[in-house]
């Protein structure tokens, strides 16, 4: 028998990108006995699991199931384009259906995106902390990600400008509201300079916002899509995933035409369309059930969690700790005192039935080893304080 021919290897990017120690944390801690702020996962409890299954019945009715299980255009179901164009718009950004295309989830979008603006070497300016997949999907791309300076506010506009001049970035990506790893929210003020940053210097902005509709105190701040000075450079992404269900894969781009066409170009060679099963149960929930209602009860359910959160973290966390204190959203972010390791104390910490995420790796530059992201919305309030209790075995 002649001799083998060695298996050729894998794309570089594909083993020079490592995979996400989130979801390696998530299955580390998936006993049930343990507690676990590590996952920003929606509480399953409070799934609206009669509207969705009335929806699915109605779609795959026999009157509905033939165009429900059928291929459909790329762009999304019209009926579901036009339901999310009118929320938008009720919020505040006046949006047309022909503006928008869904996508399997709002992370499908950032890819899309990704490949339709990034060569292999272009730059992307993040926050710092910052979304751990993004951080992926650019690396994926090839790109370069730099890291904009941020405080207790969020992104630092006048850090975001020096970096545009000494950086020549094609984009910049953030989650303005109740970002994640952090849950700060980026002020009206700073929004709008960020947009005349673009305008300025001629930078695309992918804008976030998978949390927007999960606020628990204060006002609503405007999307930087909205400014006009950005509107012909920003790309919106949402998701269904934190305000319905996140089994559904279900978010949307909304984009100006040329990006948009880009993108739809791109999803075509990647999935050809979202399903339509989804998309056609999900147009026909947003025309018949009240989304508004389930997501007050949502709200109220999270902001007590929230509170229960913030209210044990005084006795689980070392003494000098601090945090933050979002008005929305699914995650606080932690810093402990100088020299102690999160990512060190973690393994004691399962061993406690207890589990969260390390800040290191939401960094795309130097890490923090003292921070840590604690998810509020999967355990009740007495589940939390439980878990704080443990928590503290392990910090204090």
């Amino acid at each position: 028998m002649p001799p083998r021919a060695a298996v050729p290897g894998l794309a570089a990017r594909a083993t020079s990108v490592a995979g996400s120690p989130v979801r390696e944390i998530l299955a580390l801690t998936a006993r049930p006995e343990v507690i676990s702020f590590a996952g920003g996962l929606p509480a399953p409890e409070l799934f609206d699991t009669g509207g969705l299954c009335a929806a699915f019945q109605q779609v795959l009715g026999a009157d509905s199931a033939r165009r429900s299980l059928q291929y459909s255009t790329t762009e999304g179901e019209p009926g579901l384009r036009a339901a999310v164009a009118a929320r938008l718009t009720g919020r505040g950004l006046a949006t047309d259906a022909e503006q928008l295309l869904i996508t399997s989830g709002s992370q499908q979008g950032l890819t899309l995106l990704a490949t339709a603006l990034l060569e292999p070497g272009d730059v992307v300016l993040a926050e710092d902390p910052g979304y751990l997949a993004a951080l992926q999907c650019f690396a994926f791309a090839g790109a370069r990600v730099v890291p904009v300076p941020c405080d207790d506010e969020g992104l630092d506009p006048a850090a975001l400008e020096e970096l545009v001049d000494r950086e020549r970035p094609k984009l910049l990506y953030l989650v303005p509201t109740f970002q994640n790893p952090t849950g700060r929210t980026l002020p009206a003020a700073r929004r709008r300079a960020v947009a005349e940053v673009a305008a300025r210097r001629g930078l695309w902005i992918v804008e976030d916002d998978p949390y927007g509709e999960l606020r628990y105190d204060g006002e609503p701040v405007p999307w930087i899509s909205s400014y006009e000075e950005a509107a012909d450079r920003t790309a919106l992404l949402g998701s269904f995933s934190k305000i319905m269900a996140p089994g559904l894969r279900l978010g949307w781009l909304r984009a100006p035409a040329a990006l948009r066409r880009a993108c739809v170009v791109a999803k075509q060679s990647a999935d050809l369309h979202t399903s339509t099963v989804d998309q056609a149960a999900a147009a026909r929930y947003l025309a018949e059930a009240d989304l508004d209602t389930h997501l007050a009860r949502v709200q109220r359910a999270y902001r007590k969690r929230r509170d229960a959160l913030l209210a044990g973290l005084p006795d689980a966390l070392p003494v000098g700790s601090r945090w933050t204190r979002p008005e929305g959203g699914m995650f606080v972010w932690a810093t402990l005192p100088e020299g102690h390791d999160a990512a060190a104390l973690l393994r004691t910490a399962v061993e406690h039935d207890v589990a969260y995420v390390p800040g290191a790796p939401f960094y795309a530059g130097p890490a923090d080893p003292a921070t840590l992201r604690l998810s509020f919305t999967t355990h009740t309030p007495d589940e939390i304080a439980e878990g704080l209790r443990r928590l503290a075995k392990v910090m204090r």
